[in-house]
């Protein structure tokens, strides 16, 4: 079965050798587009692209543009730097063949061509330009796929699950992160009262401003639960800052929400806004069944988040202990006493974070660095 005939861009000056060329191959198989110098090919190459042409062959000795630029111009173009040039000239001197071989030619054949070498030479160019070309394909794929990803997981899970070194990661390991529960107050009493579109569009806006303060710290977001949202530091990808960084969202967070609550409060709506903070050990890795995996953080940390998320009030962000030792050298915070959390057996020593040193050490007209 012979292989599939490619489209030949055939760039010379003289009409007959452009003949001759085109007919050997025609015999071949090819479609054959031609242009009598440099100037017109790089014309058409530049309209097409670099998957309107397979091969090209090239000639040297050309009016307007000759072939050395007209290669020049080809190897130092993105697009096209990948397209196969055969050079088929009468210059046979040796310093013109490695010329345009450290140019980037694929081949260099003399003039008048054997038309079994040109075959030969061809089959090889087109071979390596499809390769090509599924490589690219592929890589594209790779990248839609991930993209795809990116909309429905968080940007480090979506890199995870298009990775071949993330299955390991995926299918369970143990690791100390620093899990942030937030939700809202009074949303349960407002969604008994709201239209349901009214519900939906202020989800909306909600999300969307905590979602970006989530990717812009480097959070991993595990899910967003109606009002509620749970974010870890530190998994996939390692930190060593994943406290601070985690106590700046949630500080992030909270302006965010105060800027949206003043808009809220015009339309009647009134809602708080408190977050709890953990650090502690947790399994992590990918649950649920074929077709609908979610990638998660289990254990005892994820669940005092929580707990102190519902204790805080509006406004508050609590941290437990082991947080709070990790952040108290870039925070101003205050302690509220040992609470009585939900599922744990001992009162669990907890403080509210007022506000970053930064933001709170700068005066009127300081910036805060």
């Amino acid at each position: 079965m012979s292989e599939p005939g490619g489209r030949i861009l055939v760039v010379d000056d003289t009409r007959l050798n452009r003949t001759i060329l085109a007919r050997a191959l025609q015999t071949q198989g090819h479609e054959v587009v031609e242009a009598d110098n440099g100037r017109v090919a790089m014309d058409l190459l530049e309209a097409e692209g670099a998957g309107g042409i397979d091969v090209v062959l090239l000639d040297l000795e050309m009016p307007e543009l000759d072939g050395y630029e007209t290669l020049r111009r080809i190897k130092a173009q993105e697009a096209l730097r990948d397209l196969p040039v055969i050079v088929i000239s009468a210059v046979e001197e040796l310093v013109s063949v490695v010329r345009c071989i450290e140019m980037g030619a694929a081949d260099y054949l003399p003039k008048p061509f054997n038309a079994a070498v040109l075959r030969a030479r061809l089959s090889t160019s087109l071979a390596a330009k499809r390769l090509r070309d599924l490589e690219r394909d592929y890589l594209k794929t790779i990248d839609r796929q991930r993209s795809e990803l990116a909309r429905f997981l968080s940007p480090q899970v979506a890199e995870l699950v298009s990775s071949p070194d993330g299955e390991a990661l995926l299918d369970g390991h143990r690791r100390v992160i620093t899990a942030v529960f937030s939700d809202l107050r009074g949303f349960t009493a407002f969604a008994e009262t709201a239209e349901p579109e009214e519900l939906l569009d202020m989800l909306r806006e909600y999300h969307a401003e905590m979602g970006r303060l989530v990717v812009e710290h480097g959070g991993t977001l595990e899910h967003f639960a109606g009002d509620g949202i749970l974010v870890f530091f530190n998994d996939p990808v390692l930190q060593s800052d994943h406290e601070q960084r985690a106590v700046r969202m949630a500080v992030a967070m909270r302006e965010r929400f105060e800027a949206l609550q003043g808009a809220w409060r015009k339309r009647g709506y009134e809602l708080g806004f408190g977050v709890g903070m953990a650090v502690g050990h947790a399994t992590l890795g990918r649950i649920g069944f074929e077709g609908r995996y979610d990638y998660a953080a289990i254990g005892t940390v994820v669940i005092m988040a929580s707990r102190l998320c519902s204790e805080a009030r509006g406004g508050q962000i609590l941290l437990n202990q082991r947080a709070y030792a990790a952040v108290e050298e870039i925070v101003v915070g205050e302690p509220v006493g040992e609470l009585a959390l939900k599922g744990f057996s001992r009162h669990v020593p907890a403080h509210n974070v007022l506000g970053l040193r930064s933001d709170l050490d700068a005066g009127p007209g300081d910036e805060a660095v």
